[in-house]
């Protein structure tokens, strides 16, 4: 088992009581098993962020080759607000199937 280490937090009094009422409705032993599961929730949101960080980097440095390689297109404003319309439009589409069920 992991070292444990005991500290002192101090929360406003609304989140203090959503995590006492987490208790109190039985779905926790305790109120450090409350701030254990929030915390594991943060660190796989701060890490989930960090890949995306990571892979939009990976982007821009693969954009940045194609860049110094000359591989480039003209830009076309007109043919992204098409594309763009129709990503939204297939979006709009898949939300009102996703209601529909």
């Amino acid at each position: 088992m992991p070292a444990i280490e005991r500290l002192t937090i101090t929360l406003p009094a609304e989140m203090a009581g959503i995590v006492k009422g987490a208790v109190d409705e039985g779905n926790y032993a305790s109120t450090s098993e409350v701030i254990r599961e929030a915390l594991r929730d943060w660190k796989r949101k701060r890490d989930l962020e960090a890949q995306r960080f990571a892979d939009l980097n990976a982007e821009i440095d693969r954009g940045m080759a194609d860049v110094t390689k000359g591989r480039l297109t003209e830009f076309d404003q007109e043919s992204i607000i098409a594309l763009g319309r129709k990503l939204s439009a297939g979006r709009a589409k898949s939300a009102s199937r996703k209601k529909q069920k």
